[in-house]
C-alpha cells in the first residue's frame, strides 16, 4: 500500500467528518494518535475538547446553543491501564467497560453498530493502542451499514503489530461531503508520521477545512517510558 501524505489527504477532502490516526513516530520512539471532529450544523460545531482524568470529552462551547447532545457529547479518548482507546462516539465507554471485564476490543464492538442518524448511518470508527514492556501494537475498527442499507451491519477490524517507524493508519467517517454523507470505504489509509508533536498538530489543524473543522487532539506516548505529551486545539472558546 502506498504511503500517503496525511496533510494532503485532509486538504483534498472538505468533509472527512471525524478521523482517527494511529501510528509510530519517524524516530520509532513514540506511539502516536490523533483524533479530530468536524461539523456542518450549528449543533455539531458548538463543541470543544476538554481533558478528563483518563482522556478527553466533548463539551458544548456554548451550552445555551446545545440543541441535541445525542451523538455529539461523548468521551473520544479513555485510558484503561496501558491501553489507550480512541473513538468517534460513546462506544469508547463500551470498549472500556467490556475490556475491563476481559473481553477483547473486537468482542466489545460486536455489541455496537453504526450511528442512528438516518439517512447517513455514520460509521463508528475506533482504535486501541497497547503499550507494555517496551512493545507497542494497535488495532482499528469500523462499523458501518452496507452501502447505506441499514438492514445490514458490516464490522471490520485491522490489527498492526510492531508498527513501522514513521508510519500510521488513518480512518475517517466520510469519503467526502454529500447528501446523504458517503461512508468511508476500504481499509485504513497508510500515512506518514513525523517526530514532533507540535509539527504534527499544526500540520493536521492547518490541513483541515477551515469552515468545518472543530477540534483536534494529538498524543505522543514514549514507548520505553510511557511518558505522554498531549496537544488540544479548539476552534471555539468555551463560554
Amino acid at each position: 500500500m502506498k504511503t500517503l501524505d496525511i496533510y494532503e489527504e485532509l486538504r483534498s477532502n472538505s468533509y472527512p467528518g471525524r478521523g482517527i490516526v494511529i501510528g509510530r513516530s519517524a524516530d520509532g520512539k513514540s506511539a502516536v494518535t490523533a483524533y479530530f471532529i468536524m461539523g456542518r450544523s450549528v449543533n455539531s460545531r458548538n463543541r470543544v475538547f476538554t481533558e478528563t482524568e483518563d482522556g478527553i470529552k466533548t463539551e458544548a462551547a456554548d451550552p445555551s446553543k446545545l440543541s441535541d447532545p445525542h451523538l455529539i457529547i461523548y468521551s473520544p479518548v479513555r485510558k484503561l491501564g496501558n491501553k489507550t482507546i480512541v473513538t468517534n462516539g460513546d462506544q469508547t465507554d463500551t470498549i472500556y467497560e467490556l475490556m475491563d471485564k476481559q473481553q477483547t476490543f473486537e468482542q466489545s464492538l460486536r455489541t455496537r453498530e453504526y450511528e442512528d442518524d438516518a439517512p447517513n448511518y455514520t460509521p463508528r470508527i475506533s482504535g486501541i493502542m497497547h503499550l507494555g514492556d517496551g512493545q507497542y501494537n494497535y488495532a482499528m475498527s469500523i462499523l458501518k451499514s452496507a452501502d447505506g442499507d441499514p438492514s445490514s451491519v458490516e464490522r471490520f477490524t485491522f490489527t498492526y503489530s510492531t508498527p513501522v517507524a514513521g508510519i500510521g493508519h488513518f480512518i475517517h467517517t466520510y469519503m467526502g461531503d454529500g447528501s446523504p454523507l458517503p461512508s468511508f470505504e476500504g481499509e485504513p489509509k497508510k500515512v506518514s508520521i513525523p517526530n514532533d508533536i507540535g509539527e504534527f498538530t499544526k500540520g493536521l489543524w492547518d490541513s483541515l477545512n477551515a469552515d468545518n473543522k472543530v477540534s483536534l487532539f494529538v498524543r505522543f506516548i514514549d514507548i520505553a517510558t510511557g511518558e505522554e505529551k498531549t496537544e488540544i486545539v479548539n476552534k471555539f472558546e468555551k463560554v
